[in-house]
């Protein structure tokens, strides 16, 4: 966290005064360095792991660009901002709500799954400040009549590396192409890969402020988070499972599983032998999902079975332990996975891996570090005595 606070940005009252409303005085290290090229209309290329505050860094900018140009409902958009997911961009359309409290301006969501006719009602309406997920987008921009995105101001693209890895890449060249080309550009990603580069050089015009508040770290997960694993027979795992979520009903812990099924299964079994639990994976309706995850964000305690549709970008309150049922196909992901607790700058979690003992090779791309805490490491031996215990943690 930087010593700065929001008052010296020099922000417009309606915006300072949602700021205090929303809890935030001090900007994070993202903020401190991101907000002031933004405001000037610099375009910015910015790398910041999870969890330390960007949504923050390029929506402030954004809306304080919407009202210093007087921008109205019949301009159309002024601000597109494109997210991964869903799940994502229902969180940064929420964080963009909760700042346009206090100004005149209109704002929208565009997403898969949602009723396609309702959100094209609202875009020829016109709508200041957009949010969506690049699918969608690309849909309105090539049929919705009447969508005015001529005197679009400003493009943000979220998480461009998981955009990527969505698949995403052949819509996101052609979003960039039907856009305006004058216009301010950020991007943000928590990985420089060579698609992440060649996005940015079709997306900006001018080079941009480079940003990377992780320079230097060796780290990849927050410094609050202490990580622990465990190996044991295929058919302890669900005994293991059910003990430790037993012994942590008063917090708040998201488990992860491979595939949809195994959620809906395991989460009908715990419901079935009384503990109650969320549930998230990609086959539900987008409502469904929408309507668990602000349940659980809300929540100050729970269990929250999910698959990995909740494992970047989202901001989930407190949470204090990730359960890895089933560990992740690849190093990255389980970096994403673990991110969801200890997020935000001095907070603190815990995670935890369940491997079978052919699944030991995993953490050969798990560098080890240090110790897990030893009251963490007696607990799960408590459980299962007889089965090897370990410890990693990823830098």
């Amino acid at each position: 966290m930087s010593t700065e606070s929001f008052d010296s940005l020099g922000l417009s009252e309606a915006t300072h005064k949602s700021i205090q409303e929303m809890g935030f005085e001090n900007l994070t290290q993202i903020q401190a360095r991101a907000i002031p090229p933004l405001l000037l209309g610099k375009d910015v290329l910015g790398a910041a792991r999870t969890g330390s505050g960007k949504t923050l860094a390029f929506l402030i900018p954004a809306i304080e660009l919407l009202h210093n140009v007087h921008f109205a409902p019949r301009n159309g958009t002024g601000v597109v901002v494109i997210c991964p997911t869903r799940e994502l961009a229902i969180q940064t359309h929420a964080v963009a709500k909760d700042l346009l409290k206090y100004h005149s301006q209109t704002l929208g969501l565009v997403i898969g799954g949602a009723a396609r006719r309702g959100e094209a009602e609202r875009l020829v309406k016109g709508v200041n400040l957009l949010v969506a997920t690049p699918g969608r987008l690309l849909d309105h921009l090539q049929n919705t009549k009447g969508f005015i995105y001529k005197n679009l101001k400003c493009l943000v693209i979220d998480e461009a590396d998981r955009i990527l890895e969505a698949n995403f890449e052949e819509e996101m060249k052609q979003i960039i192409k039907l856009l305006p080309k004058a216009r301010q550009t950020a991007l943000f990603s928590a990985t420089q890969t060579k698609k992440v580069e060649d996005l940015a050089r079709l997306s900006f015009q001018a080079t941009p402020v480079y940003i990377d508040v992780d320079d230097g770290r060796t780290k990849v997960t927050n410094d609050g988070l202490e990580q622990g694993y465990c190996v044991v027979p295929s058919a302890k795992r669900f005994v293991l499972l059910y003990s430790f979520l037993k012994r942590n009903l008063s917090k708040k812990v998201m488990v992860f599983f491979s595939s949809c099924n195994s959620v809906k299964f395991h989460a009908d079994l715990l419901r079935y032998i009384q503990v109650e639990c969320f549930d998230i994976h990609g086959k539900q309706k987008q409502q469904k999902r929408t309507s668990t995850f602000f349940d659980f964000c809300k929540a100050e305690k729970g269990i929250l079975l999910c698959t990995d549709v909740a494992a970047r970008g989202l901001d989930i309150p407190a949470v204090d332990w990730i359960v890895q049922f089933d560990p992740p196909d690849e190093p990255k992901e389980y970096i994403h996975r673990v991110g969801r607790t200890a997020r935000g700058e001095g907070a603190k979690g815990n995670a935890l891996l369940f491997l079978i003992p052919e699944e030991l090779q995993f953490l050969r791309y798990l560098k080890v570090c240090r110790r897990f805490h030893h009251s963490c490491l007696s607990y799960t031996s408590s459980i299962l005595p007889f089965y090897e215990v370990g410890t990693t943690l990823v830098q």
